[in-house]
């Protein structure tokens, strides 16, 4: 690189570093203005506290019995055999080998990561073309911690919304999967190679066999799918505690008493943003608080975190099953992807990718939720 060239790129990053420093100090700049510098800080602690209280230890419980049960599936052949039924699929729905199958089970059971670490699997990736196989970031993305957003809104009362959620998320899942295909075939036709390889007839997702006997082995497979949970648990913390609170600020009003330094104070900035687009908001997602937009914007960045908005809404009496059913298709599809997207692709050596694969899952998110709300919509005229 030449003094020029590298003189230039430091005068950019400096530009960067600047724009992002005044961008930080002019929010709360605001939001002291606003509230009052003391009780900004206080709400910010106070937020933070209650949030890990009353929310983040509820969810770390989940994803702990969670990680039990998806750990007891994988030990007992159950997650085989439902790979099995959807290989199938697979090709009609996402343009994929049913080998792919495997992929979404283990990201709904887990999260992101985990289609990554089957990606690099030399004997997995074999049935894949190259594009096919970058196209498993976006693919895999859209069942992260599938498992424990479902069983939260269940938690929560809102089985029905969870379940039709799901189904918008996997509408959202063939959007952005697609999409990314396409995107990466137009741009780099090279990746669609001639290589075939058969499939066979299983890929086991544990040992070949077990000496233990079942009750050591159902134990055992508890006990270390709880530990997952606890570090799944562990790792949404700072999200949910600092995207959380940040988005809370800029998402709820002032008590009626005005501004105390409690928790979930703040200035109503996406809110009043959002009313501005309230009957865009309410035709697509069905919407009917422009409160309700903090979700998929936090979800943007981490599901966890976006998760922990949900019991304030209800405490606000602004949630019904549409609107969980648009938060689940969302909060799955999306599922912090701006946060993982762009290690996951340079983890497969494609960052020239990453703008597109962020793109096409920004589009299939949001198409989900769409979707969610017209299929509960739908199952409103039925049932």
């Amino acid at each position: 690189m030449t003094p020029h060239k590298s003189g230039r790129s430091a005068t950019v990053e400096h530009i960067k570093a600047g724009v992002f420093l005044l961008s930080i100090i002019l929010i709360f700049v605001y939001l002291g203005c606003k509230m009052g510098a003391g009780n900004m800080l206080n709400t910010v602690m106070q937020t933070s506290y209650h949030l890990l209280l009353e929310t983040v230890f509820y969810i770390m419980a989940i994803t702990v019995l969670s990680g039990a049960l998806g750990n007891v599936l994988v030990e007992f052949g159950v997650v085989r055999m439902v790979e099995r039924m959807l290989r199938p699929l697979m090709k009609p729905l996402y343009n994929l080998p049913g080998a792919a199958a495997l992929g979404s089970i283990l990201t709904f059971l887990s999260d992101n990561p985990a289609i990554i670490t089957l990606s690099k699997d030399k004997h997995f990736a074999q049935y894949f073309k190259k594009y096919q196989l970058v196209s498993l970031t976006n693919f895999g993305t859209a069942f992260g911690m599938g498992l424990i957003v479902i069983l939260f809104m269940i938690s929560q009362g809102f089985m029905s919304g969870g379940l039709v959620g799901f189904i918008g998320a996997v509408i959202g899942s063939i959007i952005s999967t697609r999409l990314m295909q396409r995107f990466i075939l137009k741009d780099y036709p090279q990746m669609d190679n001639d290589i075939t390889v058969e499939e066979p007839e299983n890929i086991s997702t544990d040992e070949a066999c077990h000496q233990d006997g079942v009750f050591l082995r159902f134990l055992n497979s508890i006990l270390d799918g709880g530990k997952s949970g606890v570090e799944i648990g562990m790792s949404i913390i700072p999200g949910v505690l600092i995207i959380s609170t940040f988005v809370m600020m800029m998402t709820f009003g002032a008590p009626e008493g005005g501004y105390s330094g409690g928790a979930y104070e703040g200035v109503p900035i996406l809110a009043q943003l959002a009313e501005n687009l309230g009957f865009a908001m309410h035709w697509l997602f069905g919407f009917d608080s422009p409160e309700l937009i903090a979700f998929p914007i936090t979800s943007l960045g981490a599901v966890g975190a976006a998760l922990g908005l949900i019991p304030k809404f209800i405490e606000q009496g602004i949630i019904n099953n549409n609107v969980i059913a648009v938060f689940t298709a969302m909060g799955m599809c999306w599922s912090g992807f701006l946060s993982t997207h762009a290690a996951m692709l340079d983890i497969l050596n494609h960052r020239e990718l990453i703008s597109k694969a962020i793109l096409a899952h920004t589009i299939g998110g949001f198409l989900a939720g769409v979707a969610a709300h017209w299929l509960y919509v739908l199952f409103e005229l039925i049932f």
